[in-house]
C-alpha cells in the first residue's frame, strides 16, 4: 500500500493491464517515429530481467511500471504509465516511488531510464526530476536520438 494505491507485482494477465499497455504503445507511436519508440510490448515485459508492478485504486487500475535488471548495480525503469483517469492524482508518483524503494532493496547504486523528448513526455520528464533523475548520455543498447533522453539517478 502506497498512500491511497495498493501496489502489487503483476504477472501483466489481466485485461486492464493489457489495455493501458496498448494504451502506452499507441501513444508512443503517435508521438514518436517507430525508430525511436523503446517501450517494451507485453510479452518483453514477461522476461526474467523485468519485474513489472501495478498500482490499484481498489480495483480500478491506476499506473503501471517495471524495473529491469543491467547489472548488479544498475537498473532501468520501463513501462511507467498512468492511467488516465488517474493523471495528476500521484499514481505515477506512487509507481515511481515504488520502484526506487524496490532498486535500493535490490543494492542497485544507480537508476536510469530512457523517455520521450517531445511536449507530450514533460509531464513524465518533470516527474522524474523531481525525483533526482538527471539527462545523462545513453546507456545500455541506447543511442543518441533527437525523440529520445536518457536520465539517470545514483542511489
Amino acid at each position: 500500500m502506497n498512500g491511497r494505491y495498493t501496489i502489487i507485482e503483476d504477472d501483466l494477465s489481466g485485461a486492464d493491464i493489457a489495455a493501458l499497455l496498448r494504451l502506452h504503445l499507441d501513444e508512443m507511436h503517435q508521438w514518436s517515429p517507430p525508430e525511436s519508440v523503446h517501450a517494451m510490448p507485453i510479452e518483453r515485459l514477461r522476461q526474467p530481467d523485468v519485474t513489472f508492478f501495478s498500482a490499484w485504486d481498489g480495483d480500478r487500475l491506476a499506473a503501471c511500471g517495471a524495473i529491469r535488471h543491467l547489472t548488479d548495480d544498475h537498473g532501468e525503469l520501463k513501462s511507467m504509465r498512468t492511467h488516465p483517469d488517474y493523471r495528476g492524482k500521484g499514481a505515477g508518483r506512487a509507481i515511481l516511488d515504488h520502484l526506487m524503494c524496490e532498486a535500493r532493496r535490490r543494492g542497485y547504486t544507480r537508476v536510469s531510464l530512457e523517455t520521450g523528448r517531445p511536449e507530450a513526455f514533460l509531464p513524465a520528464r518533470r516527474l522524474y526530476e523531481s525525483e533526482g533523475f538527471a539527462e545523462c548520455p545513453p546507456f545500455g543498447d541506447y543511442t543518441s536520438d533527437p525523440f529520445s533522453i536518457c536520465m539517470t539517478r545514483l542511489l
